[in-house]
């Protein structure tokens, strides 16, 4: 499918990105509902496939083809006109990308039922080898291509889908893991590879149709990628993501390491698509039990996100009436306070008018007190300056007595520093005379001790002698 054709200007003949390749379907060569319902035999209603979804894609069909229709008329009325060649051009692409659009949600729509005709029969667990699945990601891919704009830059064109996934990270937290993981991967090189592994993905987290719904809901944002008419901007996007629910119910494992996504082609396989009619009727009863319970699982997961939403409705609702509570009671608790002040301010005023009232009577007593004041303040500095002179002429004459007192005490301090030498000369001459005296005790002493041991002595000579004169006179010689 084309999807090159945006960001061209109007009457240039669109071609691809270099490095990519597109095949350009036309709608009238795809078979049409009728022609597959020729060729296979009736079904009931329960054998069809997600009748919410088919709805979805009727009705954006025929507003598609009456939109078409309008722009074709259009374009024929305005080429008799002076600017009809360009009116012409723009009429004819937009009738383009109308087709363009047409044929990605009709390959999309049966993209999406292969892929769950042939996860039924693989026990709905997929990996990156599956071929359907392949194709899905080669549809979704040119699904996000389309309308996208082109970005210059210094090294040349850009024109990439990942940088309208990348706001997915900052509409929903959710996203940000997938974000993270995409660009940590060392073997992705380009921001197409980046693209096609955040898919991956967001198909095993079972949030793709999340995180599309949350892309479409901003169309403010996405208008800085995609043209007015892209289908990401018009009502065909949501049929896809409507498509996308169905999704949910698959178990997909994916590798990305040894994946080379950043060189894949992106060209649909019509061969999974075009099936014979004895295969179909052969897989009749197949058929029937795997749209009930596509259509079951889609049923499931549509009440899942119908809960979801009911309950976060609630919160909110829960949330608001809490909010308008306080309001109401923060409004009550204004409006008394208001009274409240309006009151005071009252008060204040007559206070102010009671105090500007007193505050003129005191200042015309101030007034008053004060030339009494200034009277006597002058009569006690005359006063004051007679007692200042005196009192200068009283400190002078002490200042004089100061002086003689001061030179007396000098004297006096002389006099005393004397007499404490001469006490100090005193005491040392007392301290040697004692000494002296102490001596000269200890010299009498000891020499009485002499004169009492020579008595002692003289006496014990005088007896002996005595004895021996009375031995000698008893004891006669012969």
């Amino acid at each position: 499918m084309a999807d090159g054709e945006d960001g061209c200007p109007a009457g240039r003949e669109p071609g691809p990105e270099p490095g990519e390749e597109f095949e350009i379907v036309d709608r009238s060569q795809l078979p049409s509902p009728g022609e597959l319902r020729s060729a296979a035999k009736p079904r009931t209603g329960s054998e069809g496939w997600s009748a919410p979804i088919l709805t979805l894609a009727r009705k954006a069909t025929g507003n598609l083809s009456a939109s078409c229709g309008s722009a074709l008329r259009a374009a024929a009325g305005l080429g008799g006109a002076d600017s009809g060649t360009d009116g012409a051009a723009r009429a004819a692409s937009r009738c383009q990308m109308m087709e363009e659009r047409a044929n990605l949600m009709h390959m999309m729509k049966l993209s999406v039922k292969v892929l769950l005709q042939s996860a039924l029969s693989l026990g709905r667990s997929l990996d990156a080898d599956h071929a359907p699945l392949q194709q899905f990601f080669v549809v979704m891919e040119h699904c996000l291509k389309h309308g996208l704009k082109v970005k210059k830059s210094f090294i040349g064109q850009n024109k990439s889908f990942f940088g309208p996934l990348e706001l997915v990270e900052k509409l929903c937290p959710e996203a940000s893991d997938i974000a993270t993981s995409v660009r940590n991967l060392p073997e992705l090189k380009t921001a197409v590879g980046r693209g096609r592994a955040w898919l991956y993905l967001a198909l095993m987290q079972k949030k793709l149709a999340d995180y599309l719904k949350v892309l479409i809901d901003n169309k403010h944002l996405l208008s800085e990628f995609y043209e007015p008419e892209a289908l990401m901007m018009e009502e065909e996007g949501m049929v896809i993501v409507g498509l996308l629910v169905g999704l949910n119910v698959l178990d997909a494992n994916l590798c990305l390491k040894g994946e080379d996504l950043d060189s894949q082609v992106g060209v649909i396989d019509f061969s999974l698509y075009l099936k014979d009619v004895q295969e179909l009727d052969g897989g009749k009863e197949h058929e029937r039990i795997t749209d009930v319970l596509d259509q079951k699982n889609y049923v499931e997961e549509l009440n899942r996100h119908l809960s979801c939403t009911v309950g976060d409705l609630q919160s909110k609702i829960d949330g608001l009436e809490k909010t308008n509570s306080k309001l109401q009671e923060e409004l009550s608790a204004a409006t008394d306070r208001i009274c409240s002040l309006q009151e005071e301010q009252q008060q204040l005023r007559e206070q102010n008018e009671l105090i500007r009232e007193r505050s003129e009577k005191s200042v015309e007593i101030t007034k008053q007190d004060t030339k009494v004041e200034l009277e006597t303040y002058k009569q006690t500095r005359q006063g004051l300056d007679e007692m200042y002179s005196d009192v200068w002429k009283q400190l002078k004459e002490e200042k004089k007595v100061r002086l003689e007192l001061e030179k007396e005490l000098e004297l006096q301090i002389g006099m005393k520093t004397e007499m404490e030498i001469a006490m100090k000369l005193l005491e040392k001459d007392t301290h040697e005379k004692q000494d002296t005296l102490v001596a000269l005790r200890q010299q009498l002493e000891e020499v009485k001790a002499i004169n009492l041991q020579m008595f002692h002595k003289v006496q014990e000579k005088e007896d002996t002698s005595v004895r021996h004169s009375h031995e000698a006179g008893l004891n006669p010689r012969p």
